[in-house]
C-alpha cells in the first residue's frame, strides 16, 4: 500500500498504491470545493499533472443536490477526476462554523459508498488555546470515534487524523494509540490556526511529537498546510501529503503566492515568474482583467508554483540536499528561521533516520548547519567509537584546504621522522584525525573560511571536551619550525607507523563500532591502490579480499569474508539484519531483504549502512546495504530493507 522509493532523512519519496492509481509522494492535494470550482479538476490532472485531489464529504452530505448527484454516480464523477480523491468529515468545518450534525460512522460509510479512495473520520478539532484537559478530551474523543468508525471503512482507505491541541505529550500519545488501529493514513489536524498564527517553532513540536508516535510505514499528511513555503520544512519532518485551498483562497483575494510568501497584485511590479499562468502575462495585464478571469489566473499560478516547489523538494531528496534547501527557505521568513531552530532540539530523533552519507557535498549554510544530523552524528561518534593511536603526542592543525593529509603532508612528514606522534585538524564537525579526512562528511563538504562567532563557540567547546576524552601527554598546536624545534627537545623519538592501518582501523571503528578495527589486529594486511590517486581502493586481510573503501565517502563495503570477520570482532546483533530463515536462503542467492520479513535489527544501524544479514541461527545469509533504520523495518510491509551487495558462496 505505502512503500519508500528515496529518502534523504525523515524526508522520503514514496508511493501510496490507491483503488484509482498510484500516488507518488510527497504530494499536494488541491481542496476541490464542489460548490465553488475556481479550476476544472480534469483540468488539474491534464494540464498541472496533479495526481490526487480532496474534497469535503460533509459539503456533499450536507447538499440535498450533491448528494443526490454522487449517490447516482460517485465522488470521481462528480468532480470529473478519474484519479485517487481524498474526503475530509467535516471537522474542520465544524471548528469554523460549529453547526456540523453527522453521526461520525455514517459520514465514514458515507465516504465508502460515493467511491472516496481515502477517507476521513470525523475528529474532534483541538483549538490551539484549549487547556490540557480541553485538548486530552478531544483526544480521547477522536480516538474513540475512530475505534467506531473503522468497520464502516470498507475498502477505502482511511485516515485517522492526530490531535492533542498543542501539547507534545498528547500528540505522541494519540499517535501510538491510532498506529494500534487499522488505519492506512495519518493527518496531523488542527494545526491551521497554527500555520495561520505564524508559529511554525510549535507546529515542528507538534509534528515531531507526533511522527515520534506514528507507524513510520504509515504516510502522514499534514492538514491545512497549502502554502509553498512551508512545503521544505514539513517534507524534512516527515510530512509526506498536503491539501491546499489556499491556491484558490488566496486568488479570490488577488494574493500571489511564491515559495518565499505572498504578494498582493496590488504591490507588484512584475509578477517575476515564468510558469504557463505567467509567462505571457504582466501586472497590468492581470488588472485589466475581468475579475473571475483574473481569480482563475492568479489561481493557476498559485497552484503551478505549489507543485513547482514540490518537484524541488523531490529534487533534493534525491540528490541528498533537503537539509541545505530547508535553511536557505528559513531566510525567507523568521518564523521558519525560528522552526529551524527550535528542530534542532529534536536532533536526536532525526538522527535515527540519516543517512551515512550522500551523493553531494555537505554545504554550510548558517549557524544551523552546526546542528545538522549529520554533524552531530561525527562528533559522537569520534568521542564514542573513535580509538587514538598510542603515542604520546599530539600535533593539531588549524582547520585547511581538504584533505587534511595532502595540505599538511609536509609537517606531517616532518614531524614523524623526529617524534612519535598523532595528527589533527581542529574543523567545523569537530576534531578530526588525520586518519579519517577522507571520511564522510570531512572531506565532501564545503565550509567557508569566515564562521560564525556563535559556530566558533561551540567548535572551541567541542576541542575542550577533546582535551578531556583523548588526553595526550603532550598536545601542541602547529606553529611552524618553532613546534618542530620544541618537540625534538621534549618528545619521544619518531618511529615507522603504518598510516595506510591506522586509517582502515579508525574508519572501521567509527563505521561499524568500537572494536570493528581489531579484524585488522594481528593479521597479514595488502592494499590495492588506484594507479592515479594512489589511494586505497580494496583491503585484503590474509589475502582475502575482505573490505572495498568507497571514493565518493571514504567508508567500506563489506566483502563476505570482511562481514565473517566482523561477525567474530562485534557480538549480537550489532550490525545484522535477523530475517526468516527461508527469505535467507533467498538472500544467500542475491535476492534482496523485504521488510516484511525482518525479524529484528540492531537499533544502530542508518539508512545506508553496510549490515550483515543473518538467519534466525545467526548464521550469516548475506551483506547488504541498509535502506531503513530498525523502526521502519519492522514496521514497513513492502519494500526492500536491505539491498544485497554480496554472498558468502562468492
Amino acid at each position: 500500500m505505502f512503500e519508500l522509493k528515496e529518502r534523504d532523512g525523515l524526508a522520503r519519496m514514496c508511493e501510496l498504491k490507491t483503488k484509482h492509481g498510484t500516488v507518488r509522494t510527497p504530494a499536494l492535494l488541491p481542496v476541490v470545493n464542489p460548490n465553488q470550482i475556481t479550476i476544472e479538476p480534469a483540468e488539474m490532472r491534464e494540464r498541472f499533472g496533479v495526481e490526487i485531489l480532496i474534497t469535503n464529504s460533509y459539503i456533499i452530505w450536507n447538499d440535498p443536490r450533491l448528494r443526490e448527484q454522487v449517490q447516482g454516480s460517485d465522488v470521481h464523477s462528480l468532480l470529473n477526476f478519474d484519479g485517487p480523491i481524498m474526503t475530509d468529515s467535516g471537522a474542520f468545518q465544524n471548528y469554523v462554523y460549529g453547526d456540523v450534525e453527522v453521526d461520525p460512522k455514517e459520514i465514514v460509510a458515507f465516504q465508502s459508498q460515493i467511491g472516496s479512495d481515502i477517507g476521513t473520520i470525523l475528529d474532534v478539532f483541538s483549538e490551539p488555546d484549549f487547556s490540557e484537559v480541553q485538548a486530552a478530551d478531544a483526544m480521547n474523543d477522536t480516538l474513540a470515534r475512530g475505534k467506531d468508525s473503522i468497520d464502516h471503512k470498507g475498502d477505502m482507505l482511511l485516515a485517522g487524523p492526530v490531535q492533542g491541541g498543542v501539547f507534545p505529550h498528547l500528540r505522541e500519545r494519540c499517535a501510538k494509540a491510532l498506529s494500534a488501529m487499522d488505519f492506512d493514513i495519518h493527518p496531523i489536524g488542527g494545526v491551521v490556526p497554527i500555520m495561520e498564527g505564524y508559529r511554525y517553532s510549535t507546529l515542528v513540536d507538534i509534528v515531531m511529537a507526533s511522527k515520534k508516535g506514528l507507524d513510520p510505514s504509515r504516510p502522514v499528511h499534514l492538514f491545512g498546510a497549502g502554502h509553498p513555503m512551508m512545503f521544505p520544512l514539513a517534507v524534512l519532518m516527515g510530512c509526506d501529503m498536503f491539501d491546499s485551498a489556499s491556491y484558490a483562497k488566496y486568488a479570490r483575494d488577488e494574493r500571489v503566492m511564491y515559495p518565499t510568501g505572498t504578494k498582493f497584485l496590488r504591490d507588484l511590479h512584475d509578477l517575476a515568474c515564468s510558469c504557463p499562468a505567467c509567462v505571457k502575462t504582466s501586472v497590468d495585464d492581470l488588472k485589466d482583467m475581468e475579475k473571475g478571469e483574473r481569480t482563475r489566473r492568479i489561481a493557476e499560478h498559485n497552484l503551478h508554483v505549489s507543485l513547482q516547489e514540490l518537484k524541488k523538494v523531490k529534487n533534493a531528496i534525491h540528490e541528498g540536499s533537503i537539509w541545505e534547501m530547508v535553511e536557505m527557505r528559513a531566510r525567507t521568513h523568521p518564523a521558519l528561521l525560528d522552526a529551524l531552530k527550535r528542530l534542532v532540539t529534536h536532533k536526536d530523533q532525526l538522527e535515527r533516520f540519516e543517512p551515512v552519507s550522500r551523493r553531494g557535498a555537505f554545504f554550510y549554510c548558517g549557524p544551523e548547519s552546526y546542528e545538522r544530523p549529520t554533524v552531530t552524528r561525527y562528533r559522537e561518534r569520534f568521542f564514542s567509537r573513535y580509538r587514538r593511536p598510542d603515542t604520546k603526542v599530539l600535533v593539531g592543525f588549524e582547520d585547511g584546504e581538504k584533505p587534511y593529509s595532502r595540505t599538511y603532508s609536509k609537517e606531517i612528514s616532518d614531524v614523524s621522522t623526529k617524534v612519535d606522534a598523532s595528527f589533527l585538524v581542529a574543523s567545523f564537525f569537530g576534531p578530526v584525525p588525520i586518519e579519517l579526512d577522507h571520511m564522510f562528511p570531512i572531506a565532501q563538504s564545503v565550509i567557508p573560511k569566515n564562521l560564525d562567532a556563535e559556530v566558533l563557540s561551540k567548535m572551541r567547546g567541542v576541542m575542550e571536551r577533546h582535551a578531556h576524552v583523548h588526553g595526550y601527554p603532550l598536545a601542541v598546536m602547529w606553529d611552524g619550525e618553532e613546534t618542530l624545534s620544541f618537540l625534538e627537545g621534549v618528545a619521544p623519538v619518531g618511529r615507522e607507523r603504518d598510516s595506510d592501518v591506522m586509517m582502515c582501523r579508525a574508519v572501521l571503528d567509527m563505521q561499524f563500532g568500537r572494536g570493528a578495527g581489531d579484524i585488522l589486529t594481528g593479521r597479514e594486511i595488502g592494499f590495492v591502490k588506484s594507479r592515479n590517486t594512489g589511494r586505497i581502493r580494496n583491503v585484503l586481510i590474509d589475502g582475502t579480499h575482505a573490505l572495498s573503501l568507497r571514493a565518493h565517502d571514504g567508508m567500506f563495503t563489506l566483502k563476505p569474508d570482511g562481514a565473517r570477520l566482523l561477525m567474530e570482532a562485534l557480538p549480537p546483533p550489532k550490525m545484522r539484519v535477523v530475517v526468516e530463515d527461508e527469505p535467507a536462503e533467498f538472500s544467500r542467492k542475491g535476492a534482496n531483504v523485504f521488510a516484511k520479513f525482518v525479524v529484528d535489527c540492531d537499533e544502530d544501524i542508518r539508512p545506508g549502512d553496510y549490515a550483515m544479514v543473518v538467519d534466525t541461527k545467526g548464521d550469516l545469509a548475506a551483506v547488504g546495504k541498509a535502506l531503513m533504520n530498525r523502526e521502519e523495518m519492522l514496521a514497513f510491509r513492502r519494500g526492500i530493507a536491505v539491498r544485497v551487495k554480496s554472498m558468502p558462496d562468492e
